[in-house]
């Protein structure tokens, strides 16, 4: 079946940044893979099958239980983290399929000692980020409770870092990597020895001593930079890694016309041709998760040319200017994201002229748009 808008997602890009993580991590260090949020766009339930298909992973991260579930319904028998919110009810399921959860309320600790099923918990550290997680002084209080109880077992203590991405200065991300260190010393002193994990992408391709027994790959997984200061500082740090993007957003020629020049382009006659120009329409729009911010701004290929949007990207169109291009017919593809010939349209581009970041530009990419393994 041939679709209007699809996503190509290419395996051997997966594979090859997951080993490139492996050889950076080594072998004794456990490999989580960040599949949340749709695997960060690109398909949850294919891209985890091709993961433990080749075994390229150790365990996989989320941050639902429907996500989880989901994972479980589809035969993915690795450990699975919930790192989300789960409601209290539902914390039965969870433990009936064998699926951890993120801990940081003294309440969960309280309705899962009613369970009477066990339960493996990662207690989710506060070191900074100020989101979910222990302050350090209550951490004693945390564990002495959770000890009461054979059932939960502390299979891990994690920490996320709040500012290694956006800068080249890392003294806030090594200041609560020195809070997760005296964490770690606490729990130890109760004879637990559980899983340590700190590392982001960026962490984890930076400083090898966030590495502690697992890492969990979200981003760089898929073949983009946490930013472009995570890349400097790479760069700056020795660190030899080639990430390759593994996404490709196609579309295809809905209709070629031709409109005279001073005619307005789309809603709110935002923008007006200045000749006679020949536009190609796009069934594709910000329903799609092609951001409205692109309006008259973006680019997409054709022909491996850059062709401009012109006019407001609406809700399942848009409009592009191909009056530059010859022998272009109708239901010819178009690029939005990836490469066509010569040319490529980054992640990054769109994210910069959307005033955003990378991570949300792939994530928001409808889930209903088919995704194409290659």
């Amino acid at each position: 079946m041939r679709y209007r808008t699809w996503l190509e997602i290419d395996e051997k890009a997966l594979s090859h940044n997951l080993k490139e993580i492996r050889k950076i991590i080594g072998k004794n260090v456990r490999l989580m893979a960040v599949v949340k949020s749709n695997a960060y766009g690109h398909g949850l339930i294919k891209t985890a099958k091709l993961i433990e298909k080749h075994q390229l992973a150790d365990w996989f991260g989320v941050d639902s239980l429907s996500e989880a579930l989901l994972l479980r319904q589809h035969k993915i028998k690795a450990p699975i983290l919930v790192m989300g919110m789960i409601l209290k009810e539902n914390f039965r399921k969870a433990a009936e399929n064998n699926i951890r959860i993120a801990v940081y309320n003294k309440e969960a600790v309280l309705a899962l000692t009613s369970l009477k099923i066990p339960l493996k918990i990662h207690l989710k550290i506060e070191t900074g980020t100020m989101r979910q997680g222990i302050y350090l002084k209550d951490l004693p209080a945390f564990i002495q409770l959770i000890k009461k109880y054979p059932q939960l077992t502390i299979e891990a203590i994690y920490s996320h870092f709040a500012n290694i991405e956006d800068t080249t200065n890392h003294s806030f991300a090594k200041k609560q990597l020195r809070i997760f260190q005296q964490a770690l010393k606490i729990v130890h002193n109760y004879k637990i020895y559980p899983i340590a994990h700190t590392a982001c992408s960026a962490a984890l391709i930076l400083y090898p001593e966030t590495h502690f027994d697992m890492v969990r790959l979200g981003l760089s997984m898929y073949g983009y930079w946490s930013s472009p200061q995570t890349f400097v500082s790479a760069k700056n740090l020795g660190r030899q890694i080639t990430l390759k993007p593994a996404l490709t957003w196609k579309t295809r020629i809905a209709q070629i016309k031709t409109v005279k020049a001073n005619t307005p382009i789309g809603y709110g006659l935002t923008e007006k041709v200045s000749r006679n120009t020949k536009i190609a329409v796009l069934p594709v729009g910000y329903w799609d998760g092609y951001d409205r911010k692109l309006s008259s701004i973006g680019n997409v290929l054709i022909s491996g040319i850059r062709c401009k949007v012109i006019g407001r990207v609406c809700m399942n169109m848009m409009m592009v200017d191909i009056n530059h291009l010859n022998n272009v017919f109708l239901e010819d593809e178009a690029i939005l994201l990836g490469k066509q010939g010569k040319e490529t349209i980054t992640v990054e581009e769109i994210a910069q002229k959307a005033g955003t970041i990378n991570y949300e530009i792939i994530t928001r990419i409808n889930p209903l748009i088919p995704r194409i393994y290659k």
